[in-house]
């Protein structure tokens, strides 16, 4: 049921996007093991990387932080061992209704469920409603973008026109034929769109609203938008999970700061390289455990990074928000013919724990690499230093210098390995 202000119009798409953070955190956590059990029974990929996991103790977030993350970028090479989908769907591929296939190739499952992706509810906080006439110019074509936003567009009512991209002049047409009221896809080709009936000196003011996703936003874009009065919101999900965080609006029509987690997920922000979550507002990637029961997900790291924003959203929805996507986590390098990695990094704090955080310098010309390791250190004990090289040379094989520094100097932008050296 929708929570309903002075009885019109729904300002909630339901009442658990109001409820109180303890509440929250009971339901899932009791969800938890449930799930669990779920993927270690019926998931035979899980089967395995659970194999020595007792569901019943999994019920904190801290028990959950001790199992292993399952990457996006392992999941290329656990298709081919156990083909198609790594062992871990739950529901038999015979069962399922629709299967994608993105870059790599990597494969993603979409169940038979009504608004299985949870498209749904963030379309409703972007100003989406039933009856609306909505232009899906995400691709329908192998990767699941269109069918994500149409099956949660459908869930909430609305029309969809399957216009996907290219061909302007005929999305203008349509637009004003169709007299199309909201836009879903990326914002660049929602720019190409408007410049197109500006060109035409084609009125489209029947479009009002849009929500955009895939790539960046520019502000600037997103005012001209509004000054034409169309509302712009940004959706965050992966061909993986579907919709993870969302904008909101409030009725006046301003957005709201951050993007308020969907309800169905656990996040987890840790440091790239490792599963350690991070300290509240430090910049990590982000880990999901999905309560899907078709593809149930367990800390899974989707590569991107992002962080938690304290504190609620001004719209009255309670749920966790984070700064949205913030750039990869994945930032190996190659340094002298020898790749680098965040997990390098993540095993150099593991030994030496006065390291608090830290981050790997990559400078020099070509030919002549030079690697330092900036630490932020609590503590400075006789021997650190040339201890923290010895391990540097250890466990990178390669020679590198250290910087030890004052706690809170390092950026917080998630960048564990930062290369600076010039390619011209």
């Amino acid at each position: 049921m929708k929570s309903r202000k002075s009885g019109s119009d729904p300002i909630y798409y339901d009442r658990l996007e109001i409820r109180s953070r303890k509440v929250r955190e009971a339901a899932l956590m009791t969800a938890l093991p449930k799930l669990i059990a779920h993927a270690k029974r019926r998931a035979p990929g899980f089967s395995n990387v659970l194999s020595n996991i007792k569901p019943e103790r999994i019920k904190s977030r801290e028990a959950l932080a001790t199992l292993p993350v399952t990457r996006k970028s392992d999941l290329a090479a656990l298709q081919k061992e156990l083909p198609p989908l790594g062992g871990l769907n739950a529901t038999p591929v015979e069962k399922l209704a629709k299967l994608f296939v993105s870059p790599g190739p990597i494969y993603e499952p979409e169940g038979r469920a009504k608004n299985w992706w949870r498209a749904a509810r963030g379309l409703f906080a972007g100003g989406f409603r039933a009856g609306d006439v909505i232009a899906n110019s995400f691709a329908y074509h192998f990767t699941p973008a269109g069918s994500l936003m149409e099956s949660g567009a459908l869930a909430l009512g609305c029309v969809v026109v399957p216009t996907g991209i290219g061909q302007t002049e005929m999305q203008v047409a349509a637009i004003r034929g169709l007299g199309i009221s909201g836009y879903v896809g990326t914002p660049s080709f929602l720019k190409l769109i408007v410049e197109k009936a500006d060109e035409l000196k084609l009125d489209i003011a029947s479009l009002k609203k849009a929500q955009v996703g895939a790539e960046y936003l520019p502000p600037p874009l997103r005012n001209s938008m509004r000054e034409r009065g169309i509302a712009v919101t940004q959706m965050y999900g992966t061909a993986d999970l579907g919709l993870i965080a969302y904008e909101s609006l409030m009725p006046g029509g301003a957005v709201n700061e951050g993007m308020i987690l969907e309800e169905g997920l656990i996040l987890e922000i840790v440091r790239p390289g490792s599963g350690d979550p991070v300290a509240p507002g430090e910049v990590g990637e982000v880990v999901i455990t999905t309560l899907n029961r078709d593809y149930p997900l367990i800390r899974f790291g989707t590569g991107d990074l992002s962080a938690v924003l304290p504190g609620e959203s001004p719209c009255g929805r309670t749920n966790t928000r984070i700064r949205g996507w913030m750039g990869r986590a994945d930032q190996s390098t190659k340094v002298r013919a020898m790749f680098v990695t965040p997990s390098q990094v993540n095993e150099l704090l593991r030994r030496h724990p006065e390291i608090t955080r830290a981050r790997l310098v990559v400078e020099g010309d070509a030919g002549n690499d030079r690697m330092t390791l900036k630490c932020e250190v609590r503590e400075r004990p006789a021997g650190l230093a040339e201890a923290i090289v010895a391990s540097i040379r250890e466990i990178t094989k390669l020679r590198g210098d250290i910087e030890l520094l004052e706690p809170g100097t390092l950026p917080n932008d998630g960048k564990v390995i930062e290369d600076l050296r010039k390619y011209a």
